[in-house]
């Protein structure tokens, strides 16, 4: 982040606007929206900006700028087409410990405003650093449409219950959960249909009955996909968001944890080869523990929890301990990598099956049943394959696999970093030699790799 996202409290402090245009009357009209009391300095003001000062009892100094101005301000804005003055009011402000904000020059501020959506008291506020100020106008057009007007009149109806609800649940955590059933509950709609009296009934009826809230845990194992947090299922993100913990693995990137509530613990129990950081039966146990502590624990998976994601043996654990779960499957990778590769897995030209297989070595060796999977009618998809590319390579053609089969890996993919490395099973271990490949890739076998020079359509290093 470029800025730090705060809400300043400006009610009642003098706030001084330098300029007396357009742009200086849009500023002002913010800070007097939020109760500040104006100042404005300008050698000319426009009658909107004169207007609003006189009637906010506040400030006019009709002339330039000076650095006495300055004096019992809480903070500055520069609104003027002069840079010398925009320049002069950032270098007086910030020589006095001030926030100040200079129109459409970030990098004389302290502060920048962002775009706002007003459903006061809940306010949001989105910005882009100063970048694109029209990305960001269009984002705020989006979610005007989308935040109804009544979340205002639900958070000020809920707002005047939090002394109450504090005062007759005290325990913290059956206190969350009374607020967190009450809002997934018919209160949302009936605010925002406008029965706020009937809310409030309901409200009371719930308080009535908050004796027995159970403190009860759950857990969620969650698959992450491949990597793009936009592929995330629309369940996933909701159950990310109440999470009170998290165990997520290696392979599940920063962009997607950012997505979790950002107040929960978070707890890296990745694993990679030769290297488990939390052995899996550690894993069990923690989820059973964390759970019977009455929280709410997020098992995040790269990927999908059931396709090579050890998710039954979790639930395994979790039912056996008698543990409330629920399982949001995720794009497993095979899916993604090869969509985002330019790959169809099925195409009725190529391949009229696909199979997910682990290429994952034990004892130094891949036990596999080669003589089926060198069937050549079939896409075959290998996780955790690429120690063992060359034996699955070579075993693949001693089977009976034409040593012209394409086969392409795809590293790290639907994301940035995506790679796309193609050959043949003959060609492949050769390639690898020479090629920095490392995971997490998988390999795909089969006909359907010839048409990804076709189908390529993201952006990533396609290497032949």
């Amino acid at each position: 982040m470029q800025f730090l996202p705060i809400f300043l409290n400006v009610r009642a402090q003098t706030c001084l606007v330098v300029g007396g245009g357009d742009v200086a009357y849009r500023k002002a009209v913010l800070l007097d929206r939020a109760g500040a009391r104006l100042r404005v300095v300008a050698p000319g003001i426009c009658a909107e900006l004169e207007t609003l000062v006189i009637a906010g009892a506040g400030e006019l100094r009709v002339r330039g700028f000076t650095e006495n101005d300055m004096d019992g301000v809480f903070l500055a804005v520069a609104a003027t087409d002069d840079e010398e003055v925009n320049a002069a009011v950032s270098v007086a402000a910030k020589a006095r410990g001030l926030p100040v904000n200079v129109v459409d020059k970030p990098s004389l501020c302290s502060f920048i405003v962002p775009a706002i959506v007003d459903r006061s008291p809940v306010v949001i506020a989105i910005s882009s650093g100063g970048a694109s100020p029209v990305l960001t106008r269009k984002l705020k057009e989006k979610l005007e449409t989308m935040v109804p007007a009544a979340y205002g009149r639900l958070a000020l109806l809920l707002g005047g219950y939090r002394g109450r609800v504090k005062s007759v649940i005290t325990d913290f955590k059956r206190r969350t959960r009374f607020w967190e059933r009450l809002l997934s509950g018919p209160l949302s709609e009936i605010v925002l249909a406008g029965k706020e009296d009937e809310g409030r009934r309901y409200i009371e009826q719930q308080l009535s009955e908050s004796d027995n809230i159970v403190v009860q845990g759950e857990v969620y194992l969650v698959g992450a996909g491949p990597g793009d947090p936009d592929l995330l299922t629309l369940k996933a993100l909701r159950l990310m968001q109440e999470a009170d913990v998290v165990l997520y693995d290696r392979l599940v990137s920063k962009e997607i944890m950012a997505r979790v509530r950002p107040d929960a613990e978070k707890i890296n129990v990745g694993k990679e080869r030769s290297n488990h950081l939390v052995p899996q039966e550690e894993i069990n146990d923690m989820l059973v523990r964390l759970a019977q502590e009455g929280k709410k624990v997020l098992r995040l998976k790269g990927g999908d929890p059931f396709i090579f994601g050890r998710g039954g043996e979790e639930i395994d654990r979790l039912a056996e301990a008698g543990i409330p779960f629920q399982v949001i499957p995720g794009i497993t990778a095979a899916s993604g990598c090869a969509c985002y590769a330019g790959i169809p897995l099925t195409h009725r030209d190529c391949s009229q099956s696909v199979r997910f297989v682990t290429g994952h070595l034990k004892n130094d060796s891949i036990d596999l049943d080669w003589p089926n999977l060198a069937n050549e009618n079939q896409t075959v998809v290998f996780y955790m394959g690429l120690v063992g590319l060359e034996t699955i390579c070579e075993q693949l053609i001693a089977h009976g696999m034409a040593a012209d089969m394409p086969i392409a890996l795809v590293q790290q993919g639907t994301t940035p970093n995506q790679k796309v490395i193609t050959g043949t099973l003959e060609t492949m271990p050769a390639i690898m030699k020479v090629t920095e490949v490392q995971a997490p890739t998988i390999i795909i076998v089969g006909r359907v790799v010839k048409l990804q020079s076709r189908y390529s359509w993201f952006k990533g290093a396609a290497i032949s």
